[in-house]
């Protein structure tokens, strides 16, 4: 499937969010100015700015973007019928992000800034985990509904699922340590952990 053509205005969009994930991940959100997003997207200040209406806008945005790129979105979780299919599909595409080297890097910059500028991390709480969360909060709720699988408390049971989807690939990526050894099974521990879950909440 071709990917869509983009017009003039959504391919600078798409370069200032570009340039504004790499500047975040490599100098940190504090250390970033808007000038910099600018020069590196070729883009003018103006223009960042009307795509962007500030600095924490493009943070949200670049965090959300990235999730919409490895297809964690409500259109993944939009059947209710179909929880094991849908959730298999939520945990590959969860792991991915999760994993992946800007996410590691994003959260290990707000961690390490948490003090000095906690902002920063409640944004990017509230544009990734809070946010991703939510959507699969929702989706164990209309689950609930059809009486095959019974959520009683959604909020907890999305947490637990997103936090053993974790792992220790991410554990160790965290704290900077080779992960190699780990990824021939991460697949097999991704579908293990999605099975049990379903298991442990199922009408009996």
């Amino acid at each position: 499937m071709n990917a869509p053509v983009l017009n003039r205005s959504e391919q600078k969009r798409e370069q200032i969010l570009q340039a504004a994930k790499d500047l975040f991940c490599e100098q940190g959100f504090p250390n970033t100015s808007m000038d910099e997003v600018a020069k590196l997207a070729g883009v003018s200040k103006q223009t960042v700015y009307s795509h962007f209406g500030c600095k924490d806008d493009l943070f949200v945005a670049s965090i959300e973007s990235k999730c919409l790129v490895h297809g964690v979105n409500q259109e993944l979780l939009s059947d209710p019928s179909t929880p094991e299919a849908s959730l298999s599909l939520f945990a590959k595409h969860f792991g991915e992000v999760i994993t992946s080297p800007e996410a590691v890097t994003v959260f290990k910059a707000c961690v390490s800034q948490a003090d000095s500028h906690p902002e920063i991390s409640q944004l990017f709480y509230n544009a990734g985990p809070k946010h991703i969360l939510g959507l699969l909060r929702d989706y164990l709720v209309n689950v609930s509904t059809l009486g095959v699988y019974e959520f009683n408390h959604p909020q907890h049971c999305a947490v637990r699922l997103c936090l053993m989807i974790f792992g220790e690939v991410r554990m160790r990526l965290d704290l900077g340590l080779d992960v190699s050894d780990l990824l021939p099974e991460r697949e097999r521990y991704i579908n293990d952990t999605v099975e049990m879950f379903l298991r442990a909440y199922r009408v009996a």
